[in-house]
């Protein structure tokens, strides 16, 4: 048996893990994935580390897995707690000291070709069942922003060991974008799942198949 700590990202609630969430307690892991303080303009990075350490409690060892935005709360919460694994997916991946609203102008965002997309739906959720996207848009929060220009606390990379999911079809984070961002700041190759930003709710099974292939692999499970 597994635990496995799950992070959202921007804007988000931690039901955008449930599918995930319900396939790995099926195989006899447990799991958790707390609401991050997001719409509160005085919480940031720090204050979102310590909402998921204390959902985890004194669970063991949890694979931490985070979202999106989440990868830069998650080598935050290795600092908190032991932690087995991190795996990132569809990540922002942070610099240590880097602020989340300086990622995208660091790592060139802006010069990397990509199709922009206005819609939500389209950008965000393009291969997901629609009635599960409508369900995502409602369980949807705002994303404060008030914090999101502080440095991170992090100083340095985690000595945990670490996985990057990305996705082949992502329409917000283009998979070039992904492999270049990967290679260069945690010198790994990243996996490829298929779809786009959001696999959790596109491709679940197959993101639960490869969290707990992860975990054996891991001698976790």
């Amino acid at each position: 048996m597994a635990v496995f700590a799950f992070i959202h990202g921007a804007g988000d609630v931690g039901w955008y893990w449930h599918l995930v969430e319900a396939d790995l307690r099926a195989r006899g892991h447990l799991t958790v994935a707390p609401d991050l303080p997001c719409e509160d303009d005085a919480a940031g990075l720090p204050e979102y580390a310590d909402a998921v350490a204390e959902a985890i409690g004194d669970l063991p060892r949890p694979v931490v897995v985070a979202q999106s935005l989440g990868a830069f709360t998650a080598p935050l919460v290795c600092e908190r707690l032991p932690v087995s694994l991190l795996v990132l997916v569809a990540p922002m991946i942070p610099a240590p000291g880097e602020a989340p609203a300086d990622f995208w102008a660091h790592t060139g965002y802006e010069q990397e070709a990509r199709v922009s997309f206005d819609d939500t739906v389209a950008l965000f959720y393009q291969d997901v069942p629609p009635d599960l996207a409508a369900a995502a848009l409602r369980h949807g929060r705002r994303q404060s922003e008030a914090r999101m220009s502080e440095p991170s606390p992090l100083r340095a990379w985690p000595d945990v060991p670490t996985r990057v999911l990305i996705c082949r079809d992502d329409r917000l984070l283009p998979a070039a974008f992904q492999h270049r961002v990967t290679r260069t700041r945690l010198s790994l190759t990243p996996d490829v799942l298929p779809g786009g930003h959001t696999p959790a709710l596109s491709h679940p099974h197959q993101l639960s198949d490869r969290l707990a292939t992860y975990a054996a692999e891991y001698g976790i499970a």
